[in-house]
């Protein structure tokens, strides 16, 4: 199994490849958030373990980026913060897995495997439905209530992370770097413009709306 180990730590880092080394795994290490989110965007891994306090980008800045972009690796987030509360945004923002900081490298290393071992069809979503509307992603047809939609290459992208993300926020940067592959804000209301475009065609209004707004933030499918 490949693991793409982001940890700033050297030491723990260096440690816990050696351990999962040793169980028969091959390991790539990033040591830094910026390294990481490159290589969650340019390699393919099983399994990633993340840590929660990175420099740079921090982990959930990273999870969050690839889950808009919908990448469905798991992962394993890793940090010292134990609290409920931060366990509890930690999976509701995409985690798979949390692993609290001191802990069992042994501990580690059977999550780890436990997550490499979900079956590949439980990460490849075919379909994605909600309030009438349903995506078919392999032949990238939009159907509301029965009707086909034709929307644009755009579009599809903005709707396909959206229902991906179904019951939480996307953010307009986080629809920018998965869309457009903007790394930064350009300053514009390019991401509003494509969504009210996209709600013009999928019928949205006061009494059946798919697309949510939160202001200030981003855009929300109800889950």
């Amino acid at each position: 199994m490949k693991v793409l180990l982001i940890e700033d730590d050297r030491t723990l880092a260096d440690y816990v490849a050696k351990g999962l080394r040793e169980s028969g795994h091959v390991v790539d290490i990033c040591r830094d958030g910026k390294a990481g989110l490159y290589s969650v965007a340019e390699q393919a891994h099983d399994v990633i373990v993340l840590d929660r306090m990175l420099p740079g980008v921090d982990g959930m800045t990273i999870l969050q980026t690839m889950r808009a972009a919908a990448n469905a690796t798991p992962v394993m987030i890793l940090t010292a913060l134990g609290e409920v509360d931060d366990r509890v945004e930690g999976l509701r923002k995409g985690g798979d897995d949390y692993l609290s900081k001191p802990f069992s490298l042994q501990e580690l290393i059977a999550r780890v495997e436990a997550l490499g071992r979900r079956p590949a069809a439980a990460k490849q979503v075919e379909r994605l439905a909600a309030h009438g509307l349903e995506m078919d992603l392999l032949r990238r047809h939009v159907l509301v209530r029965g009707e086909e939609v034709r929307l644009t290459s755009r579009e599809f992208q903005i709707l396909e992370v959206l229902l991906r993300n179904a019951g939480r926020v996307v953010t307009r940067s986080m629809l920018l770097e998965a869309v457009w592959d903007y790394r930064f804000d350009p300053q514009t209301n390019i991401v509003d413009q494509h969504v009210s475009r996209l709600r013009q065609k999928l019928g949205d209004d006061g009494a059946n709306e798919v697309i949510e707004t939160v202001r200030g933030v981003g855009y929300r499918v109800k889950g």
